[in-house]
């Protein structure tokens, strides 16, 4: 791959399935508004995605390349052990492999996009050599970039989760090859449409609210693309990618949320009592294949040692050895980079008949759907690669790695898969609760008409219960309505949660004078998390120091906590905030903040609640925002008529010299948020900043 500078132009050419693209980079104009932003205007698919590399990479190059660094075995040479088990598990599962051998089954569209965005980060390290972490890793190829993109892949069809419970011997084996698998849970995530007949101005309203964390590989990026070839798209996305993932172009938009079907299937192996690395399949002992891991590790002062390690395959995928025998599981990622293809499409579709036959590609490993459009359709779709599972097995628990008849050969279709288009009431929601309750009682699925194989495992939750206290209250919505559900912090009167949470209400506050006044403000609570709430605080350390407990006491999912530990409890906190607070009337905005950099507002929300915020210790006894609100857009749709407004935790640029670093925090913590648009003209009437990315530029 070469690049050449001719008059003035900038030339890149590649070889895609016989093709070839053109990039020019005088065609890319990158326009930034008063926020950062990057509207970036071109004349091809390709060239817009160069842009976004090259804008991104302005603000924060350094993550991006953190998530193609373990593709090439490089992570560890720049952070040491914490980077090389990534490098380890890129070789594990194969993922070069898959990169390579599926290619072929990606449109050469999508192709020339990531070709695109690889020359984009690629001209960006060249230009900027002193920002390159690690020496001679540039330049990328499309099938690095294809590694690390299925990598990702895995970690959103919990390969990571298996892997871990593996390594750490905590998945029990059993005699009978019969024994249970367990799936975490804990990543939320909110989107509601509602269709014009529920809403007071005749419009339709979509809010793009996911969880996700404020800061990392996983924090959202805002940016908007637009080619002439019809791409015309706003949105967020995680570092490395090649377009936004959620968002909405002049057409519709559609926001993820997180759901829990069951992705993976976990093997125990049958291995030979005397042949060492031989198992049983279908009556034959097959020998295990055998590779080796090549590795480097940074130890210290930047000298890095060289490590192997054996890894072992079998005919259902990675084999993981541990104290308590021979394992193996499948993942779709394990043959699926298709995905990025389906998400293209999405971007591309123009009405709900082109992004229904996006979505079914069915390549995306996991995900709600909550879709709204010009034309006031709104949507549902529980979407999944899942297996389909035949045969007489409890697929919820650990099988026999024995036999054809338990390996993956196919999955669910599209047909298959829980929806819901246009229901009579005029409303659907996920707040990662069930997907047999997405919308009004009367419009929801029958559980039962589905495959139970598919081992959906969501329940209700805070957020489920209070967005249906809610919406009940309405005939019709103005946008001020939708705000306030949108932005709501309070919880049910019942508090759900996987353990007895509510008991702490009924005690008698008498029968413990030393901590009878913290009881009392507890069980005064209005459920409210407002910053101003006297209440809050206490609850939100309570509840961190209780679950704790619990779960040392392996009481996680008990229906009955007893009071003694509850108590026990109460005391930590009392003890807690009279040690960095000196009082027992502390505010929640006085406790939580919104922060960084040396700037620091007050936040409110709890975990669970609508409006979530999630925090950890942060200095003299307060707590810090780390995840929960993250990227939040909400559209209005009425015909041409698109009305957009968005905004970032903390602002577009990940370098603290930049005015965008912390410009967004403001309006964020205020549950404010900044106007957007999709005109063109208006952009540039509003621009800031043009250029093209071959000149150098500050970072913005």
């Amino acid at each position: 791959m070469k690049v050449f500078i001719l008059v003035g132009f900038l030339f890149v050419f590649s070889a895609l399935n016989g093709q070839s693209i053109k990039i020019n980079a005088d065609n890319i104009t990158i326009i930034r508004d008063k926020w950062g932003v990057p509207h970036i205007f071109t004349k091809t698919d390709a060239e817009a995605a160069y842009g976004l590399a090259w804008a991104h990479s302005e603000d924060n190059f350094k993550t991006i390349q953190e998530t193609f660094l373990p593709a090439i075995s490089m992570l560890g040479s720049y952070k040491g052990k914490e980077g090389v088990i990534f490098d380890y598990v890129v070789q594990l599962l194969r993922c070069r492999n898959v990169a390579k051998t599926q290619q072929k089954y990606l449109s050469k569209e999508v192709l020339q996009v990531i070709e695109g965005y690889v020359e984009g980060i690629n001209a960006f390290a060249k230009a900027h050599p002193n920002e390159v972490l690690v020496k001679k890793t540039f330049p990328i190829t499309v099938t690095d970039y294809l590694t690390a993109y299925n990598l990702v892949i895995h970690f959103f069809s919990d390969s990571g989760d298996i892997l871990n419970k593996l390594f750490n011997n905590k998945i029990k084996p059993i005699d009978d090859l019969n024994g249970a698998k367990e799936t975490d849970r804990g990543i939320g995530s909110n989107g509601f449409a509602i269709s014009k007949n529920k809403t007071k101005d005749g419009k339709t309203y979509l809010n793009v609210n996911t969880h996700q964390p404020l800061d990392g590989p996983f924090s959202w990026y805002e940016a908007h693309m637009v080619s002439e070839e019809g791409w015309n798209m706003l949105g967020a996305l995680f570092p490395g990618s090649p377009f936004p993932l959620i968002g909405t172009n002049e057409y519709l938009g559609w926001t993820h949320t997180y759901n829990y079907p069951d992705l993976i299937d976990v093997y125990q192996l049958e291995m030979h009592p005397t042949k060492k690395n031989k198992y049983k399949f279908d009556g034959e002992w097959l020998p295990l294949e055998e590779s080796k891991a090549k590795l480097k590790v940074k130890i210290f002062l930047g000298i890095k040692i060289p490590v192997t390690r054996k890894i072992y395959w079998c005919k259902y995928g990675p084999v993981i050895k541990n104290k308590s025998g021979y394992f193996s599981f499948h993942s779709n990622a394990l043959s699926n980079i298709s995905s990025i293809d389906q998400w293209y499409q999405m971007n591309k579709a123009s009405d709900f008949v082109s992004f229904k036959k996006a979505v079914s590609m069915v390549t995306i490993p996991r995900f709600n759907i909550v879709y709204a459009d010009r034309e006031d359709n709104i949507f549902y779709l529980s979407a999944g690669k899942i297996p389909i599972r035949e045969g007489n097995y409890n697929w919820e628990k650990l099988l026999p790695g024995n036999t054809s008849k338990t390996k993956t050969k196919d999955y669910q279709p599209i047909e298959k898969l829980p929806q819901v288009l246009n229901p009579n009431h005029g409303y659907i929601f996920n707040t990662n609760n069930s997907p047999f309750n997405c919308t009004h009682p009367n419009d929801n699925l029958n559980a039962q008409a589905f495959d139970s194989t598919i081992g959906y495992r969501e329940k209700e939750n805070n957020r489920s219960v209070r967005f249906m206290e809610l919406i009940n209250n309405y005939d019709k919505l103005s946008y001020e309505d939708f705000l306030k559900i949108k932005y709501d912090t309070q919880y049910p009167d019942s508090l759900i949660a996987p353990f007895q949470l509510n008991d702490v209400f009924r005690i008698d506050p008498n029968s413990y004078p030393e901590i009878k006044d913290l009881i009392e403000i507890i069980q005064k609570w209005d459920r409210r998390g407002n910053i101003d709430n006297l209440s809050a605080a206490y609850w939100r350390v309570y509840y961190e120091k209780l679950t704790k407990r619990v779960k040392k006491e392996g009481l996680y999912n008990s229906s009955n906590i007893d009071e003694k530990l509850i108590v026990e409890t109460l005391r930590e906190t009392k003890e807690y905030f009279l040690k960095h607070f000196n009082s027992l009337k502390i505010s929640l905005g006085e406790y939580q903040k919104h922060t960084r950099s040396d700037i620091e507002f007050p936040i409110c929300g709890l975990e669970d609640m609508i409006a979530a915020m999630h925090t950890t210790s942060y200095k003299n006894g307060k707590a810090r925002s780390i995840s929960g609100e993250s990227y939040i857009m909400l559209v209005r749709y009425k015909g041409r008529d698109i009305q957009i407004e968005t905004v970032l935790p903390y602002g577009q640029s990940n370098h603290p010299t930049s005015i965008h670093y912390t410009d967004q925090m403001n309006i964020y913590a205020h549950q404010k948020r900044k106007l957007m648009t999709l005109d063109k003209e208006k952009i540039y009437q509003s621009a800031v900043k043009r250029y093209h990315p071959k000149e150098k530029k500050q970072h913005h």
